[in-house]
């Protein structure tokens, strides 16, 4: 397990603007990325062979949209998926030092950029106020040769050389329209991430749709892994049949609840990720998972299904996934004892899985040592419980990385162990770091999502430690101070609501700070995946963050925003219903 070295913020990393896509543009990020997995489906069935002339991206578009029932306004954004992904294996062949990645100056933030332009482009200061300097880093970190410029010229000159194979761009639908011509002559494997705007300053992009296609090698053979179906298998390892099958038929109540507790809704991406890190390290990672890894994957779940019980308790909590918590539900002695059996069947699934006696006591050392550390996290939360106090921010992230990403760890060191001894230890201290960063953002991820009316739990009412109420403690001045002080002291002002908190959190960009501390996590995450020489773990570890957060809804008031844009989007397709493609 990582050990408990003193917590470091990484610099923080630049938050992207916040401005709305051009009209022809899919306005959420969902509907882009439902437009991907449609594209992504609709190239698997056909396969066009490129390059594409533009004639033909039109045809194949319209198909997509059709299918979508999407308005024709978006035909040249799909087309251009259409096109990315026709090239994408070809592309996935090119070795990254016969790449080019090409960006636009338009990603700046110009009024405060301080670099100068030289005839190829923009010269980064490296100034950290926008993503070209990490996008540019890791790129000739790959060995990639980056522009930071305009204009198909100095592009179709590289070209001519003999040395760029293919290209990585970024640029706005009317350049992009502009050079398919080209790209087709020249028979250039290019992919292009559409700009959401294009008026040429401060201009945005679906930044992981950037780092996927970077990273994008056929070293990584789980490149074509579709993460969904993946966890949709792991997902019924845990029906009430499947469950029976593996922990054999409930012998009396208690283990009645368990199953019950054990089969109720949860997003199961711990048993995700050990399946994932199994799957990833296996000799033939393209395969079928094994059977076997059932056990394991059970078990992490048996294990955090665990906590959640007894974390109920000690938080006195009356829901959880809606419905009443297991100890409201039966009390709080029978609710104990099935934490405790739950933890017992974990460790049992471990010993009868048909592994060697060397990975199942590696298995057992993990285990026990991520239940400890687990402890030692939630026992910091409970001892603060007794003589509660503000917390700083580097407290809070504290407390998040012991007390979630011993869980995350756990899952991928069992994954990994599974596969084999030899695999586990030569990636186990990246899975540690790997696992940190994610456990962070994770819960993090969780303070925001508590947000609201909509929130499952609320921090602010069950006067929990919170990143957002420490961000604004930090930040509050005067009576402002004093009210959160309360807060976390336990002792909120008579009439104080929730509402009244979350409204001092906007006025303290409170949760401006967690939104960047969610994306700087996320990237450390991805930058501890370096030191893997493991093509295949890294690929699908990379791929597993976007997994995670991308289906991962930010409630309260961030999804107000975001069912507005959802709901102007729809508005759209409606307008333009008659316009409806036919298909070809």
């Amino acid at each position: 397990m990582s050990t408990t070295a003193s917590l470091v913020i990484p610099r923080p990393v630049p938050r992207p603007l916040s401005r709305k896509p051009k009209d022809n543009v899919p306005q959420t990020r969902p509907e882009r990325e439902r437009a991907l997995a449609a594209v992504r489906a609709y190239v698997a069935e056909f396969n066009p062979v490129p390059p594409l002339p533009v004639e033909d991206l039109k045809i194949h578009a319209d198909r997509v949209l059709a299918n979508l029932r999407w308005p024709a306004i978006y035909r040249d954004y799909v087309g251009v998926l259409i096109n990315n992904e026709s090239w994408r294996e070809q592309l996935a062949s090119v070795p990254f030092e016969r790449r080019l990645l090409l960006l636009p100056k338009c990603l700046r933030v110009e009024s405060r950029c301080p670099a100068p332009f030289d005839e190829f482009g923009l010269l980064c200061k490296q100034c950290g106020l926008c993503t070209i300097q990490d996008l540019q880093a890791e790129a000739e970190r790959l060995g990639y040769a980056v522009l930071v410029a305009e204009g198909s010229a100095i592009v179709m000159s590289l070209i001519q050389t003999g040395k760029i194979e293919a290209i990585v761009g970024v640029s706005c639908l009317s350049v992009l329209e502009r050079a398919f011509p080209y790209m087709e002559a020249a028979a250039v494997p290019g992919v292009a991430i559409p700009l959401l705007q294009d008026d040429c300053i401060n201009t945005t992009v679906d930044e992981e749709w950037v780092w996927d296609y970077i990273h994008l090698t056929s070293d990584d053979r789980t490149r074509r892994l579709d993460l969904g179906r993946l966890r949709d298998e792991v997902a019924t390892w845990f029906t009430p049949a499947s469950l029976s099958a593996l922990l054999g038929q409930p012998d009396g109540e208690t283990e009645v609840i368990a199953h019950e507790w054990l089969a109720r809704a949860g997003k199961r991406w711990r048993p995700f990720l050990a399946a994932a890190a199994c799957q990833a390290l296996r000799e033939h990672p393209e395969g079928s998972l094994p059977e076997d890894l059932k056990n394991i994957a059970v078990a992490v779940e048996c294990f955090h299904k665990a906590s959640l019980i007894h974390d109920d308790i000690e938080d006195n909590d009356a829901q959880r996934y809606g419905e009443k918590t297991l100890h409201e539900e039966h009390g709080v002695a029978v609710a104990l004892n099935v934490g405790d059996l739950l933890i017992g069947e974990g460790y049992r699934l471990i010993g009868k899985c048909n592994i060697s006696a060397e990975q199942r006591a590696a298995m057992l050392n993990v285990a026990a040592a991520g239940q400890r550390e687990l402890c030692r996290g939630q026992g910091a939360e409970l001892c603060w419980q007794q003589r509660p106090q503000p917390l700083s921010t580097l407290q809070v992230l504290d407390i998040f990385r012991k007390k979630t990403a011993p869980a995350f760890e756990v899952a991928l060191q069992l994954g990994a162990l599974h596969a084999g001894v030899a695999e586990h230890a030569a990636v186990s201290g990246v899975l540690g770091k790997y696992s940190e960063a994610l456990g962070i953002a994770y819960q993090i991820r969780d303070d925001l999502s508590d947000l609201g009316d909509t929130g499952e739990t609320n921090d602010i009412a069950g006067l929990r430690p919170s990143l957002l109420l420490a961000v604004a403690h930090e930040r509050a001045k005067d009576s402002e101070r004093e009210l959160l002080g309360a807060l976390w002291r336990r002792q909120p002002p008579a009439g104080c609501g929730a509402g009244q908190v979350e409204a001092l959190y906007r006025k303290l960009k409170a949760d401006e700070r967690a939104e960047t501390l969610l994306a700087t996590y996320k990237e450390e995450a991805v930058h501890a995946l370096r030191e893997l020489e493991n093509p295949n773990l890294k690929g699908l570890l990379r791929r597993v963050i976007g997994k995670i957060f991308n289906e991962a809804e930010i409630k309260g008031w961030c999804s107000e925003v975001q069912e507005s844009e959802l709901h102007k989007a729809h508005k759209v397709h409606e307008t333009h219903e008659a316009r409806q493609p036919v298909v070809a």
